[in-house]
C-alpha cells in the first residue's frame, strides 16, 4: 500500500532528508519545507519505504502539493 505526502501549505523544498528506497519511520522528518521565512519540517505519515519524491530542492509548492510516497 502505498501513502502520499503532500505538503501542509505553500513554500519552497530546502532540503530532502532521507534518499528513495530508506526505510522511514512514523514521525521521522523527511522534507524541510520553508513558509513564512520557518523551516517545516515534514515527516512521514507511516512506518515504510520511500518510494520517491515528487519535488527536489528549490521547488516552489503549492499548499496539498504531491511531495513524497511511501510504500508501507
Amino acid at each position: 500500500m502505498a501513502t502520499e505526502v503532500n505538503a501542509p501549505m505553500a513554500g519552497k523544498i530546502v532540503n530532502l532528508m532521507v534518499e528513495p528506497g530508506s526505510k522511514v519511520e512514523e514521525d521521522e522528518p523527511i522534507v524541510t519545507l520553508e513558509a513564512m521565512k520557518m523551516e517545516i519540517p515534514i515527516v512521514s505519515p507511516v512506518n515504510g519505504v520511500l518510494k520517491e519524491f515528487r519535488v527536489k530542492v528549490g521547488d516552489q509548492v503549492e499548499s496539498d502539493a504531491l511531495l513524497a510516497i511511501i510504500e508501507e
